[in-house]
């Protein structure tokens, strides 16, 4: 069973960065573990961190308008195709680390075999890595479109200031039923550090649970921000030990 964490927030609020911090974080814990990146964000921003220009994606296959690096074999049912279709569309970003786009997704009520065969070929799919992060759009009601893989923790990224913080409320209560157990936090990003006793009663206001911050600097280098995530991470509904690879 794969530990699954998800990244949601506001476009621009340093959800991609901290995804991608995240992902090293994981890497440096855990080297020997497996992990696959989602990149659920319509943008692509998070393939693009990770120098991916990335034409190939779920939705390409579902398409038919994925460009494949090999022919197509012969003589494959269409179970078979998807997931020889979505193995080709992998990208490795490092060692034991892959990627995979999603692009558009499919609404739920779409009843073609292809949406059907391809969210259960996903659900197997996710369930190979040790890790699955998933960085997404805004909440998890899109994703919850492309898979419904249970999620152990979302976190989610928000600025310090009122608005903000009610926009990330609005974000919880939509994207609770998507969360096991409701294992859901934020992170403020640059929040100056005067301001945080002030931002911490706000969330309190709106029952969120504040599971960190950044504060507001100029210049941070992604070291930093790895190690304030590890902080971080202690927090989170995830394997916590190395040891669970044994």
């Amino acid at each position: 069973m794969s530990s699954t964490i998800a990244f949601i927030g506001k476009s621009g609020s340093g959800k991609t960065t901290l995804t991608r911090a995240f992902v090293k974080l994981l890497k440096k814990k855990f080297a020997n573990s497996s992990i696959l990146v989602v990149d659920n964000d319509l943008t692509l921003e998070l393939s693009d961190s990770f120098g991916i220009k990335t034409r190939n994606t779920i939705y390409g296959v579902k398409s038919g308008k994925h460009e494949y690096n090999t022919g197509i074999p012969d003589g494959m049912t269409k179970q078979e195709f998807i997931e020889w279709a979505l193995e080709d569309i992998i990208v490795e970003i490092d060692e034991n680390i892959d990627m995979v786009a999603s692009w558009f997704v499919t609404p739920k009520d779409c009843t073609c075999l292809s949406t059907k065969l391809m969210r259960d070929t996903l659900s197997k799919f996710i369930s190979r890595y040790d890790f699955v992060v998933f960085d997404c759009e805004y909440d998890l009601k899109y994703l919850n479109l492309l898979t419904d893989y249970k999620i152990d923790q979302a976190v989610i990224v928000s600025k310090c200031n009122k608005n903000d913080i009610a926009l990330a409320a609005k974000i919880s209560e939509s994207s609770r039923k998507y969360v096991w157990d409701g294992q859901m936090g934020v992170v403020l990003n640059k929040i100056e550090k005067n301001k945080l006793h002030e931002a911490a009663e706000i969330l309190n206001s709106f029952e969120l649970n504040l599971l960190g911050y950044f504060e507001k600097y100029e210049n941070i280098d992604e070291e930093e921000i790895i190690n304030i995530l590890e902080l971080i991470y202690s927090r989170l509904n995830l394997v916590q030990k190395q040891g669970f690879e044994d």
